[in-house]
């Protein structure tokens, strides 16, 4: 895979620091470090993004995910590796993430407000937000994963 741009980082800086500034915003609210990295992966991987999902799987395992969760993820939903809670993101997540398809149905989001706060839903939702931008970016762009 060729880079489209050398370093497109550099190219745009105001709206990569941008998104960077939702990242921060979200990473200071409520939602656990290891639950964020599983919507960001799981995203990733309907996304195609390589670059993302080294990234976030590197994190992952950073932040104390194992092995068997990071490798089950794309069948969570014939797992019982994961909590009530990571469920409802999950299914939130390939909701916004599959929005033309879905339509961010009523069920999906009933499990959110099941397990997450007011505060917490939007905080997911931004977070998911934000991992579809940066797949489409890093897609977009073309941007190579680190070799290991």
């Amino acid at each position: 895979m060729t880079p489209r741009i050398k370093d497109p980082y550099k190219v745009a800086p105001a709206p990569i620091d941008a998104l960077r500034g939702l990242e921060t915003a979200i990473k200071a609210s409520s939602l656990e470090p290891r639950l964020l990295e599983l919507v960001k992966t799981r995203a990733s991987q309907i996304n195609g993004c390589a670059y993302c999902l080294h990234m976030h799987t590197t994190d992952a395992r950073k932040a104390g995910e194992t092995e068997m969760r990071l490798y089950m993820l794309s069948a969570w939903r014939e797992s019982s590796l994961y909590t009530p809670r990571e469920r409802a993101a999950l299914a939130w997540t390939e909701a916004l993430t599959l929005l033309p398809q879905t339509g961010a149905p009523d069920a999906d989001y009933d499990l959110i407000k099941e397990h997450f706060s007011e505060a917490e839903q939007v905080n997911l939702t931004f977070a998911i937000g934000a991992i579809n931008a940066w797949n489409r970016f890093a897609v977009g762009m073309r941007v190579p994963h680190p070799k290991s």
